[in-house]
Order: C-alpha cells, then sequence, then structure tokens
C-alpha cells in the first residue's frame, strides 16, 4: 500500500513539534491513532523514521531526507487543490485570453475586481488576437477568452458580456471643422480617404470597415497602427479621422488630450463583446462569476465613457 497524504502530514507535524501528544494536537487526531500511522509510514517505507526517546523524539537520517520530501509533496498537494479549485467555483487558477483592443481597458477594471473577490485567485493572461485565442481555448491551453463575435467554432460556447458602441475619432479641430449642421452622423457618411484603421488581423479594424461599408481595397489613407493607443495619438494630432469603442475612450481621452469624440445618430454601430469558452467545460459556478466581474468591469467604463464631453 501506498504512503497517504495523510501519512505525510502526520509526519511532518510531528517533526516540526518534536512530540507524539503535541503533533496529535496539531493535526486533532488522537496520539495513539497518529502514531499507528507514523508506524505504518515506517513499515511501508521499510526504514525507521523517528528514534522514539524517553522524553522526546528525533528523526533519523531517513527521517530527516524524508521529511524534505514530504514538505515538498504536502506542497505540490495544495498547488493541485487550488488548480482544481476552478472546477469549484472561481478559485485555484485561472488562464485567460484577451483581444488587443479589449485588454488594456478592460483588465485593469476586472482584474481588481476579481482580485479582491479572492487574493488566492492565480490569473494567468494571455493577450493575442482572435484566431489564436479561438485556437487556445478549443485547444485547451486557456480556459476562456474575451473577444467579440462572431465566433463561428462549433466546439465553442459565447456568453454575451456587453455591447460596446464605436464613437468617431479625430483632433478637435478636424471634428469641429466637419459639418456640424449634419442632422445625421452614420459610419458610411464618413471620408473614405481619412479614415485611418488597426493592422490587419485586428478584427476591429474588420468590424469598422464593415460598419462603414467599406473594404481594404482602394484605400488611399491607411497607417496600419498596432494599438489603439497608436492610433488615437495619429488622429488626436490631426492625422485623419477613426472609429474607437466606447470602452477604450476613458483610457485614450486622457493619454492623448486633443482627442475628440462624436457619437452616430441611433442606431449606433457597435460590437458585442463575449466570454467564449469550450462547451465542454465542466462548470459549477465560475463561469457565471467570471462573467459577471468582465460585465460588471465593462458597464462601469460605459458609465465613464458616457459622461466624457463630446466635441462641440
Amino acid at each position: 500500500m501506498d504512503i497517504t497524504l495523510r501519512q505525510l502530514s502526520y509526519f511532518v507535524a510531528l517533526a516540526d513539534t518534536q512530540s507524539f501528544n503535541m503533533a496529535a494536537t496539531r493535526v486533532n487526531v488522537s496520539q495513539p491513532a497518529l502514531s499507528q500511522q507514523i508506524k505504518e509510514m515506517e513499515q511501508r517505507l521499510g526504514t525507521i523514521l523517528v528514534e522514539r526517546l524517553p522524553r522526546e523524539i528525533r528523526l533519523t537520517r531517513s527521517g530527516q531526507a524524508v521529511l524534505v520530501r514530504a514538505r515538498q509533496l504536502l506542497a505540490d498537494a495544495q498547488d493541485l487543490r487550488r488548480v482544481a479549485g476552478l472546477g469549484r467555483g472561481l478559485a485555484g487558477a485561472l488562464r485567460l485570453g484577451v483581444i488587443p483592443t479589449i485588454a488594456p481597458y478592460l483588465l485593469p477594471v476586472a482584474l481588481t475586481r476579481l482580485k479582491a473577490a479572492d487574493l488566492t485567485l492565480d490569473i494567468r493572461v494571455r493577450e493575442a488576437m482572435t484566431g489564436q485565442l479561438v485556437t487556445d481555448v478549443a485547444e485547451g491551453r486557456l480556459d476562456a477568452a474575451v473577444m467579440s463575435l462572431p465566433i463561428t467554432a462549433p466546439t465553442l460556447r459565447a456568453i454575451p458580456l456587453f455591447r460596446d458602441r464605436f464613437v468617431l475619432a479625430g483632433s478637435r479641430s478636424r471634428l469641429a471643422g466637419m459639418d456640424r449642421a449634419q442632422e445625421h452622423l452614420r459610419p458610411d457618411t464618413l471620408p473614405q480617404d481619412q479614415l485611418l484603421l488597426l493592422d490587419e488581423g485586428h478584427c476591429l479594424a474588420d468590424q469598422a470597415l464593415e460598419v462603414c461599408g467599406m473594404g481594404r481595397d482602394g484605400r488611399s489613407l491607411d497607417l496600419g497602427a498596432s494599438s489603439l493607443s497608436t492610433l488615437s495619438g495619429l488622429v488626436a494630432q490631426g492625422f485623419g479621422l477613426t472609429l474607437l469603442p466606447e470602452i477604450s475612450l476613458p483610457t485614450e481621452t486622457r493619454a492623448a488630450p486633443e482627442l475628440a469624440t462624436r457619437r452616430f445618430t441611433a442606431p449606433e454601430p457597435a460590437r458585442q463583446v463575449a466570454l467564449v469558452h469550450r462547451l465542454s467545460t465542466p462548470d459549477d459556478g465560475w463561469l457565471g462569476e467570471l462573467a459577471d466581474t468582465m460585465r460588471e468591469a465593462g458597464e462601469e467604463l460605459i458609465r465613464h465613457a458616457a459622461g466624457l464631453p463630446q466635441a462641440a
């Protein structure tokens, strides 16, 4: 019969207290029960671990060597429990993916909330494009990912989180020069030669082209920025116009004071942000907890964005 984790914990308690009575109290068993478990452990290992003296105990050379491994095995077992804890609610370890046009805005708010709920939660975040995250979730390298819909992978399920509206962004002077008498501001009426977008591969760029009724071919100005922060900085300095998601506004307007925004006439174009996971993933509450936290963080950013001034 193999050594049990219970026996290892009893042995470590005995080594720490140097007393059968004190060790038994620590692990909440009787002294004879603890003594019997130590004897069984010695029999299974085929060696004496403890010198039993009249007033004290001492570990033998074998006992000292076993103690080192016992502590490590108990620590590994505790880590395993934390990892497995993900199946008993949002605890243990979480491997989360987020697309680049969401991560820098949503994560600071969401991770603060997650850590406030459980400081022991081990969160590993991967920021990557939608295609890579879909593959990583489907193949089990990630537990879930936050991205925008649609997602067509048949093995995945999306939990809708919030609707992230697009706004028109540019420099204050450029937006002030636009025709303010225009009653309806629609994406498909924007000057195509002034529209800047993210580099290819970002789903946000494709969504912006779609809502503007445009394709990439034949466009005369597209600097292909690699991040929304770069894009915001460019248009704030007068290099064209762009579409920004609402959750980015608190961050980007603070970083670029010359950045101005205008909202489109209803129905406003938007992307649907969702939490994506495998259909086969066991869930006894952790997905709902994670989705609620991400949803609340997104809604907080949207409320903040709603209070920001628009271009005059």
